[in-house]
Protein backbone atom coordinates (compact mmCIF):
# COMPACT_ATOMS: atom_id res chain seq x y z
CA UNK A 1 0.00 0.00 0.00
CA UNK A 2 1.05 3.69 -0.87
CA UNK A 3 1.32 6.46 1.87
CA UNK A 4 0.11 9.56 -0.60
CA UNK A 5 2.57 12.03 -0.85
CA UNK A 6 0.53 14.83 -0.12
CA UNK A 7 -0.39 13.63 3.62
CA UNK A 8 3.01 13.16 4.33
CA UNK A 9 3.56 16.79 3.06
CA UNK A 10 0.23 18.24 4.91
CA UNK A 11 0.99 16.47 8.08
CA UNK A 12 4.76 17.74 8.28
CA UNK A 13 3.32 21.33 7.70
CA UNK A 14 1.04 20.64 10.44
CA UNK A 15 3.38 19.89 12.78
CA UNK A 16 5.98 22.32 11.70
CA UNK A 17 3.31 24.60 12.87
CA UNK A 18 2.63 23.34 15.72
CA UNK A 19 6.15 23.56 16.91
CA UNK A 20 6.85 26.89 15.59
CA UNK A 21 3.84 27.95 17.54
CA UNK A 22 5.33 26.92 20.43
CA UNK A 23 8.39 28.38 20.16
CA UNK A 24 7.43 32.09 19.50
CA UNK A 25 7.46 34.27 21.88
CA UNK A 26 4.17 35.33 23.74
CA UNK A 27 3.16 38.14 23.62
CA UNK A 28 2.85 40.50 27.28
CA UNK A 29 -0.55 40.65 29.22
CA UNK A 30 -2.32 43.81 28.32
CA UNK A 31 -2.69 46.81 31.68
CA UNK A 32 -5.53 48.05 32.36
CA UNK A 33 -3.94 51.12 31.96
CA UNK A 34 -3.68 50.59 27.57
CA UNK A 35 -7.26 51.95 27.47
CA UNK A 36 -7.04 55.32 29.57
CA UNK A 37 -6.63 57.23 26.43
CA UNK A 38 -8.06 55.48 23.34
CA UNK A 39 -8.93 58.38 21.72
CA UNK A 40 -4.99 59.10 20.87
CA UNK A 41 -3.74 55.39 21.08
CA UNK A 42 -6.98 53.32 19.78
CA UNK A 43 -6.97 49.24 20.52
CA UNK A 44 -8.26 46.58 18.61
CA UNK A 45 -11.25 44.68 19.58
CA UNK A 46 -9.34 41.24 19.95
CA UNK A 47 -6.88 43.09 22.31
CA UNK A 48 -9.43 44.36 24.65
CA UNK A 49 -11.39 41.12 24.71
CA UNK A 50 -8.48 39.26 25.69
CA UNK A 51 -7.66 41.54 28.59
CA UNK A 52 -11.66 40.32 29.42
CA UNK A 53 -11.10 37.10 29.78
CA UNK A 54 -8.20 37.69 31.74
CA UNK A 55 -10.35 39.19 34.53
CA UNK A 56 -12.33 36.09 35.08
CA UNK A 57 -11.40 35.36 38.64
CA UNK A 58 -11.73 39.16 39.62
CA UNK A 59 -15.36 38.78 38.00
CA UNK A 60 -16.24 35.28 39.65
CA UNK A 61 -15.14 36.73 43.09
CA UNK A 62 -17.13 39.44 42.93
CA UNK A 63 -19.97 37.73 41.51
CA UNK A 64 -19.85 35.00 43.77
CA UNK A 65 -18.47 36.53 47.13
CA UNK A 66 -15.86 33.93 47.43
CA UNK A 67 -12.25 33.86 47.41
CA UNK A 68 -10.08 31.87 44.10
CA UNK A 69 -9.51 28.43 45.36
CA UNK A 70 -13.14 28.37 46.53
CA UNK A 71 -15.55 25.28 44.88
CA UNK A 72 -18.00 28.17 43.67
CA UNK A 73 -15.44 30.25 42.56
CA UNK A 74 -13.86 27.71 40.50
CA UNK A 75 -16.90 26.20 39.52
CA UNK A 76 -17.68 30.12 37.89
CA UNK A 77 -14.36 30.04 36.51
CA UNK A 78 -14.46 27.03 34.69
CA UNK A 79 -18.01 28.32 33.53
CA UNK A 80 -16.84 31.48 32.06
CA UNK A 81 -13.96 29.70 30.29
CA UNK A 82 -16.11 27.41 28.96
CA UNK A 83 -18.56 30.69 27.73
CA UNK A 84 -15.50 32.35 26.04
CA UNK A 85 -15.61 31.43 22.40
CA UNK A 86 -19.18 32.11 22.36
CA UNK A 87 -19.02 35.72 23.85
CA UNK A 88 -15.96 36.77 21.59
CA UNK A 89 -18.45 36.16 18.71
CA UNK A 90 -21.04 37.87 20.20
CA UNK A 91 -18.77 40.53 20.96
CA UNK A 92 -16.78 40.58 17.08
CA UNK A 93 -20.75 40.94 15.69
CA UNK A 94 -21.78 43.86 17.94
CA UNK A 95 -18.56 45.95 18.05
CA UNK A 96 -16.28 47.36 15.93
CA UNK A 97 -12.88 46.22 15.03
CA UNK A 98 -10.63 48.84 16.78
CA UNK A 99 -12.14 50.71 19.54
CA UNK A 100 -11.36 54.15 19.43
CA UNK A 101 -13.62 55.90 22.22
CA UNK A 102 -13.95 54.93 26.05
CA UNK A 103 -17.45 54.72 25.95
CA UNK A 104 -17.28 51.94 23.08
CA UNK A 105 -14.73 50.30 25.12
CA UNK A 106 -16.95 50.79 28.15
CA UNK A 107 -19.81 49.19 26.19
CA UNK A 108 -17.86 46.10 24.96
CA UNK A 109 -16.55 45.33 28.13
CA UNK A 110 -19.57 45.50 30.14
CA UNK A 111 -21.17 43.27 27.63
CA UNK A 112 -18.51 40.70 27.58
CA UNK A 113 -18.29 40.91 31.30
CA UNK A 114 -21.85 40.09 31.22
CA UNK A 115 -21.79 37.50 28.95
CA UNK A 116 -18.98 35.67 30.64
CA UNK A 117 -20.33 35.76 34.12
CA UNK A 118 -23.84 36.42 33.95
CA UNK A 119 -25.36 37.67 36.88
CA UNK A 120 -29.20 37.34 36.64
CA UNK A 121 -30.99 38.65 38.89
CA UNK A 122 -28.80 40.40 40.93
CA UNK A 123 -29.28 44.11 41.85
CA UNK A 124 -26.45 46.33 44.22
Amino acid sequence: MKIPKVTIVLVSAALLFVLWEQTRDQPEPVAASRFTNLAANPVERSVAMDWVVTQIPALCEDATGQNRGSEVHTECANEAESRTSSCRRAIYDRFPGVIASEAVFRDMSITAMNCLVPRSGVVE
